[in-house]
């Protein structure tokens, strides 16, 4: 939690029609109830706005969290999760939601938006960071200090229909005829509550083999301690025991699959196309309506998949605020800076990637 517990007090335009002053202070221990609650009822609120994200990153990662709350006549009114990622090898950054795919400002008006990115602003100054990055969905009017990036990631949802039929009509011919024969295949079974270690198992060698930095054990234990049953842990297995594993998230009418991973054997089995059909019905049983495939980059094996079941891609409008640095960061694989880096962890032996890894990817963000 940030030392900073000053609270700022701003008159909103009158021309907007708020009457009374507008309030940002730093999130404090007994404003977790109405945080929730606000993230309940908040549209643009998603999974990565609840305050639990605050307790898993701190004490999973050891990073400094300064969430911020807008008040106005005693009631919440935006609110702002910002965590500040410290790195020798990335540059420092003040990230809404870090470690997430979203966040960002969640709020009622344009006024309060605009005060909580003024304040993100301030304590990224403070703090001596390259940038401020902001995860929206789609930009919003923050002004010219803030710089969008809507080419890089993509997001992916669609409405869950209430039978096997129709979510199967949405789904294009190919991808459908293979899904078909996987559900047929009387040699996979689904575990729907499957332990956090098994599903780290997988995930962490499927990462391994994109190249890519996992987070420790005890980030993804968290995760589930501190969510409990909005948090599903799934695999599918064949006849060489567990061949996918995902960790996903139920929040209000949606379903997020969100950590995905598989070994080698689970391609030819189609033991993905299981695990993502199996969730989509226990959704809809459920009576989940949305489901949200996550964000992607384009040029990427993910990508295309997903467009394979007839998601349509929608852009990302992350927002940044330049503090240190005087360009957009580009801290993602697809950068050529870090395709050295990317090769040479994909040959790592597990054990030593596994080990590693939670060092580089803590510094990510």
């Amino acid at each position: 939690m940030s030392p900073d517990t000053a609270t700022r007090e701003l008159t909103a335009d009158p021309l907007a029609g708020y009457a009374s002053p507008l309030q940002i202070r730093p999130f404090r221990d007994g404003d977790e109830a109405a945080w929730e609650h606000y993230v309940a009822r908040a549209p643009q609120a998603t999974f990565f706005h609840r305050a639990g994200w605050l307790r898993v990153v701190a004490g999973a990662l050891g990073h400094e969290a300064h969430y911020r709350c807008a008040w106005r006549n005693g009631r919440i009114v935006g609110i702002l999760p910002l965590v500040h990622v410290k790195s020798r090898l990335f540059g420092g950054a003040l990230i809404s939601t870090a470690f997430t795919t979203g966040g960002g400002i969640a709020a009622d008006d344009d006024a309060a938006a605009q005060a909580l990115a003024d304040e993100a602003g301030r304590i990224g100054e403070r703090l001596g960071v390259d940038f401020v990055e902001l995860r929206h969905g789609a930009p919003l009017p923050l002004g010219d200090a803030w710089l969008a990036k809507t080419e890089l990631y993509f997001g992916f949802e669609r409405a869950i229909a209430a039978t096997a039929a129709d979510n199967l009509k949405a789904i294009p011919r190919k991808k459908r005829a293979d899904l078909r024969k996987a559900i047929d295949d009387k040699r996979l079974a689904i575990d729907a509550a499957a332990p956090v270690e098994t599903f780290f198992r997988i995930y962490s060698g499927s990462l391994r083999n994109l190249g890519t930095p996992v987070l420790p054990l005890r980030f993804y234990a968290a995760i589930k301690a501190e969510f409990g049953d909005a948090v599903e842990i799934s695999t599918v297995s064949g006849p060489d025991g567990p061949a996918t594993a995902l960790m996903s998230f139920f929040f209000k009418d949606r379903v997020l699959p969100y950590y995905g991973g598989a070994v080698p054997a689970a391609r030819r089995l189609h033991a993905y196309d299981v695990m993502y059909w199996a969730l989509m019905q226990r959704a809809a049983a459920g009576g989940v309506r949305v489901f949200d495939f996550g964000r992607s980059k384009r040029g990427t094996g993910s990508f295309d998949y997903k467009t394979y079941w007839g998601f349509a891609p929608q852009p990302l409008g992350y927002q940044y605020r330049l503090v240190e640095r005087t360009d957009l960061p580009e801290i993602n694989p697809l950068n050529p800076k870090y395709r050295l880096m990317v090769g040479t962890w994909r040959r790592l032996p597990l054990a030593l990637a596994n080990r590693l890894g939670p060092l580089v990817a803590r510094q990510i963000g």
